[in-house]
Order: structure tokens, then C-alpha cells, then sequence
């Protein structure tokens, strides 16, 4: 690790995220423990050697080091007020923001735009203009800058008025709402946030549906998009790294005892989630259970296997939503199951390694999200599938533009009609079931996160 604050040449190419490729935690004994961070944004930047990544420092670890002047080369922590930051991330960005995107809100009683949201807002405004000032000091003359996704929204836009001379882009990975459900934002706000997006030289979003609902949004509220040209890059999954992570030994021990659980002879219907709101798992295990119900032919012979990895659980409807699903899951099974036959095997803990070796028996994947601005777990399955996997995916995920033709699709509100998408893809003959399997790891591997990044930073500067 080198101090922060060492002398280095102004960067190239910018990247600005909430989280950053690296953690800090404490340890007892007052030394700082680093932990390098994944995902498609960590694997793409590896494409680029001159970069700097600007983050927020998002616990006492991290605050720590920042404090201690402890870093590392290209990475720049902002020790953002604690307060600040939890009113900006967890009252804006995941409360109001996501909840639009989205469209998670019970409108009869919310949202409740009041005093409250203007004081949180506030803070996502001080929270975005800290990174628009740390990047328009790290950035060399006419760098590139790339902002990600909607907790820095505003970010564009500031860092315009600092250094009109940077090449600017931003990114949404989110999906974006249509206008009429946009407009739930009080207007003046809902048209701070697309001046802010349109303070970037290009726009990028996931689908060309999520771009054209923001074109239409600001076609609405402002009148067009002004010189801000819009892109769609379809984040891909990285096959090279998959295939061979998912042939490691703690891979085929998880493996082993995966299948332990489900037991000789059945199929298997595979999810893995963290309990998001959007994410619909609930409806899923509603759906499996009216399988169960219907074709009563498969109890027994089939177990699906659910990973619903804990999300944002300082927020009370997420932690409501987490009992829901382990509810669901032990009614399933005890309505069902019987001495050698478990339906639902649930786990809730994080395991990257058991999720692959999942994916690798996957019969069926079930990936029902309400609204999903792409959803990799689609898209990385069928890459790793040892004997081919139909999948069973929602038209309202971002990857229903790319794998649709080949996927079982399906109305995620539409519980009944899953279960009998649930029936068609386990009775689904071999041949069919791997042919559409190669289909679909070509589609998925399409654009891998490097060549993703490159196409944008390449698109960025060619004006």
C-alpha cells in the first residue's frame, strides 16, 4: 500500500463509483485489513493501465484508511460524512431513485416528498458535488471521465461547470422509468436530475429501451436532450473467467454437496439473488409452489434451489422482505415436503463458489425480476451450464433484449402462468435444451466487461 497523497501524473481516464475495487476493515489490533473488490466495472477497468478511480468510503474501515493517508495507486476514497453519505446512498439513492427507476412504489401511501426528503436531498447534492470536485482534481487536461450509475447523477453536470474541458460520460445501470412515472419526482428536482445526467458529453444505458425512456423523459420535461449524445452498451458476462472459476475444487465440493441436498434423480430449478425488492423472488417460490400444486407429478422429482443473499438490511422493507422469502420457503416445504424430499432448499448466505456450482447443475434458471436494468445471473448461467439449462426469464429484465428469443418468457406479476413456464422448460426435450443453451452463452458473452468499457471510453472520445 503507498500513501494517497503520494505525487502522481494527472489521470487519463477517470472512473467514479459509490464503491470503489477495494475495502478496508479494522482489526482488533488497530492494523487494516484490504480486500480487492469484483464485478463487471473491476474487470473492465483492468483494460485501461493510465486510470483513477474515485469512491466514497462507505464504512469505518475505509474511513480509516483515508484518514491514515493509507491507499493505493489510481484509487482516491472520499471520507464523505457518514451522515451525509447514509442520507445521500440509503435516503435518495436506494429510497427514492431506485424505487422510481424501478417502479416499486405503493402509490396510494407513498411517496411522501416532505421536509425530510429536501434535508436528505441536500446531502445527495453535497454527496455528488464531492465527487465532481475530487474528479476535476485528478483529471489531466481533456481526460475522459466516466461517472456510474445513479447515486452520482448529479455529478455530470457539476463537474461541466469545474472542467468544461474533460470528456464526460455517464452511466446507468439501473433501468430508467417511463415519464409518467418519472414525474412522481416533485419537478424541480426531477429536472435537476436529468440536467445533471445531460451535463455529460454521452449518456450510456443497458437497453435501448431504458435509453429511449430517458430521451423520453427529457423530451418531456425539457424539450430534448441537448447536445448530449445517448449510447446502449450491453454489459456482457466474462466467459473466460467464469468457465474456469467454476472448475475450481471449492466449486466441486459445493458441488457434491448441493446434490446431497437435492437428492439422486431430480431436476433441479436454480435462482440466485440478493433480496432486492425488484427481484421478485417471492412470486418465484409463489409460482414453484402452484407447480407443486398443479402437477402434482413433480413433487419429488424436482427442487429448487434458492439463493437469496441478504441486501441493504439497514433499510426496514428490505429486512421485511428477507423474512418474507425465508416465510415463503418454510411454508413450501412444509406443505410439501416429506422424510427424503426437501422442495425448497434455501440458502441465505453469500458464497460465490456455492452460486457457480448451482449454475453448473441448473436444469431450469428462474430469473423473474419485476424490473431489471440487465440481470447477469441470466446471462452467466447458460455459460457455465454443465448439460444445458432452459431459462425461464421475465420480459421486464434489461437481458430479455438479448437472450428473449431463446429463453421461456414470462409477465413477472403473472404467478400462474410461471408455474406452467416452470413445466415447459423441465419437460423441455435435450436437443432443444442445448441448442438454446448455445445460443444463449453466445448472446451473454457478447460484449465482456473489458471490451464494454473500452467500447464506451473509445465512443467518449471520439466526440
Amino acid at each position: 500500500m503507498v500513501s494517497e497523497h503520494a505525487p502522481q501524473p494527472a489521470a487519463q481516464v477517470l472512473v467514479a463509483s459509490n464503491r470503489g475495487p477495494v475495502s478496508y476493515a479494522l482489526r482488533e489490533d488497530g492494523t487494516l485489513d484490504s480486500r480487492r473488490g469484483g464485478g463487471g466495472l473491476v474487470s473492465g477497468l483492468s483494460a485501461v493501465d493510465d486510470k483513477m478511480w474515485v469512491c466514497a468510503a462507505l464504512g469505518d474501515g475505509d474511513r480509516e484508511a483515508v484518514r491514515r493517508g493509507v491507499g493505493e495507486p489510481g484509487v482516491r476514497m472520499l471520507d464523505i460524512d457518514a451522515d451525509v453519505h447514509a442520507d445521500a446512498y440509503n435516503g435518495i439513492a436506494n429510497s427514492v431513485l431506485w424505487f422510481v427507476h424501478h417502479l416499486l412504489y405503493q402509490t396510494p401511501v407513498e411517496p411522501v416528498f416532505d421536509a425530510e426528503f429536501r434535508r436528505q436531498w441536500a446531502s445527495f447534492e453535497t454527496y455528488n458535488r464531492a465527487f465532481a470536485e475530487a474528479l476535476a482534481e485528478e483529471a489531466g487536461q481533456g481526460a475522459a471521465v466516466l461517472v456510474q450509475d445513479y447515486h452520482l447523477a448529479l455529478v455530470p453536470g457539476m463537474l461541466r461547470e469545474l472542467r468544461p474541458d474533460l470528456r464526460i460520460g455517464h452511466f446507468s445501470h439501473t433501468p430508467w422509468a417511463p415519464v409518467d412515472y418519472f414525474r412522481l419526482l416533485p419537478d424541480d428536482i426531477a429536472e435537476q436530475l436529468l440536467h445533471g445526467i445531460l451535463g455529460a458529453d454521452r449518456a450510456a444505458f443497458l437497453t435501448r429501451r431504458w435509453a429511449d425512456a430517458f430521451i423520453g423523459c427529457c423530451t418531456e420535461i425539457l424539450g430534448g436532450t441537448g447536445h448530449t449524445r445517448i449510447g446502449v452498451h450491453g454489459l456482457g458476462a466474462d466467459a473466460e473467467f467464469l468457465r474456469r472459476r467454476a472448475h475450481e475444487a471449492d466449486v466441486d465440493e459445493r458441488m457434491a454437496a448441493l446434490r446431497e441436498q437435492v437428492g439422486p434423480g431430480r431436476k433441479t430449478i436454480v435462482r440466485v439473488d440478493r433480496t432486492e425488492l425488484s427481484k421478485n423472488i417471492v412470486r418465484g417460490m409463489l409460482a414453484y409452489r402452484a407447480l407443486l400444486d398443479e402437477r402434482p407429478e413433480w413433487r419429488g422429482r424436482v427442487v429448487h434451489i434458492a439463493f437469496a443473499y441478504p441486501s441493504r438490511q439497514d433499510l426496514r422493507v428490505y429486512r421485511e422482505y428477507t423474512d418474507e422469502v425465508q416465510r415463503v420457503a418454510d411454508a413450501v416445504n412444509e406443505a410439501y415436503g416429506t422424510a427424503d424430499w426437501t422442495p425448497v432448499v434455501l440458502h441465505v448466505k453469500d458464497d460465490f463458489a456455492r452460486s457457480l456450482a448451482a449454475y453448473r447443475l441448473a436444469d431450469v434458471a428462474l430469473v423473474n425480476p419485476i424490473r431489471d436494468g440487465m440481470n447477469l445471473v441470466a446471462k452467466e448461467v447458460p455459460v457455465v451450464s454443465d448439460h444445458g439449462c432452459a431459462l425461464v426469464l421475465s420480459r421486464e429484465a434489461g437481458a430479455y433484449e438479448e437472450l428473449g428469443a431463446d429463453s421461456i418468457t414470462v409477465n413477472p406479476y403473472d404467478v400462474s402462468a410461471t408455474a406452467d413456464a416452470l413445466h415447459e422448460a423441465l419437460t423441455m426435450a435435450d436437443d432443444e435444451r442445448t441448442a438454446r443453451t448455445k445460443r444463449l452463452a453466445a448472446a451473454a458473452t457478447a460484449l465482456p466487461p473489458q471490451q464494454w468499457f473500452l467500447e464506451q471510453l473509445e465512443a467518449l472520445r471520439q466526440g
